[in-house]
């Protein structure tokens, strides 16, 4: 059974990939990941804020006599194990692409061009295969139209574009106005894969300490939908582009329906939360199975199988139409039919 694909223009043993999250941040899990079938590994986010408040720090620092006390160092926070700050980060590159063979993608997660061109030039130099543009911008402003919103984005993109050479992924959520023009607009300005969907922060509100909660909610399965559309009407309409699915991923089924909508590769963070590093073998074999069971002899057979195929000036109405069968179809035992 062939499971390789193609992602960013490398070559991937098998679709499944290792998202970031605070796991791949650890390099001996990093090679459990690996020998439990990943094809590739996303390494958690540097965040712009880490970036800045490491220079500020740098700053203030090298402001201070050097008569100070050496206690001065005490000054930076306690990293965090899994993201130790950009001068970690680096590093962390270095010893992942040492530890293992599989591509190790390095992801920047930010708003502003300010400081992102300069990591993402030491991210190439410390060895990365790849980088993904974690671009998670909410615009609070009444004054901030989409229009402005998503000029940003490609800005952003297109300034970390010209100064590197290795592939760029931009992960992406799913709230812009027209998000097909929008993928384009990033196709054109030198994205090569496309990564849908980054999970907007969602907080909660404790009704009993009257307080914002910031726990972090794990995705289900059942949040797949709206990356399967998207994924079967942009496969094959950016041929240049490769498309990921980020969200939802528990067991093979997802990654079974992601690549029939279009998907060239499919990443899970929440399920090796849930079930540690060897769930990918679960996720891998469950995979082959179904090929086997159903006579395909590669991914590459259904690859895009189930996309939407209609002409773009059809394609709307298409959707509308079974926008509109789903509800008046819709059964519920308290419902007269």
């Amino acid at each position: 059974m062939d499971l390789r694909t193609r992602y960013l223009g490398l070559s991937l043993r098998n679709p499944i990939i290792a998202s970031a999250s605070p796991l791949s941040g650890d390099v001996g899990v990093i090679r459990q990941m690996e020998d439990s079938g990943a094809g590739a590994v996303v390494l958690p986010s540097l965040f712009e804020e880490q970036i800045q408040q490491e220079e500020r720090l740098a700053y203030e620092l090298t402001s201070i006599s050097a008569d100070s006390s050496p206690e001065a160092s005490s000054y930076f926070p306690a990293a965090v194990a899994h993201n130790p700050g950009p001068h970690g980060y680096l590093d962390l590159i270095a010893r992942a692409r040492a530890a293992v063979d599989m591509p190790v993608i390095a992801s920047l997660n930010g708003t502003t061009v300010a400081g992102w061109v300069d990591y993402a030039r030491l991210i190439e130099q410390a060895g990365a295969t790849a980088l993904e543009l974690n671009i998670y911008r909410i615009a609070p402003g009444a004054s901030v139209t989409g229009a402005e919103a998503e000029a940003n984005c490609v800005a952003l993109l297109k300034a970390v574009r010209s100064q590197v050479k290795f592939p760029i992924a931009v992960k992406l959520h799913p709230h812009f106005s027209a998000f097909g023009d929008f993928a384009q607009r990033l196709d054109h300005a030198g994205a090569d894969g496309l990564v849908l969907f980054n999970r907007l922060y969602q907080p909660d509100i404790d009704l009993v300490r009257l307080s914002w909660s910031n726990d972090v909610s794990l995705s289900n399965p059942g949040e797949i939908r709206l990356g399967l559309l998207w994924l079967s009407l942009l496969a094959g309409r950016l041929p240049r582009v490769s498309l990921a699915a980020g969200t939802g991923v528990e067991t093979s089924s997802e990654v079974i329906k992601y690549l029939l909508a279009g998907a060239d590769a499919v990443m899970t963070a929440s399920a090796l939360l849930r079930h540690g590093p060897k769930h990918l073998r679960s996720l891998v074999s469950g995979l082959e199975t179904w090929l086997s069971a159903r006579g395909f002899a590669s991914v590459s057979d259904i690859k895009g199988l189930m996309r939407l195929t209609h002409p773009e000036a059809e394609t709307e109405a298409h959707e509308r139409s079974n926008y509109i069968e789903s509800l008046l179809t819709y059964q519920s035992p308290y419902v007269r039919q």
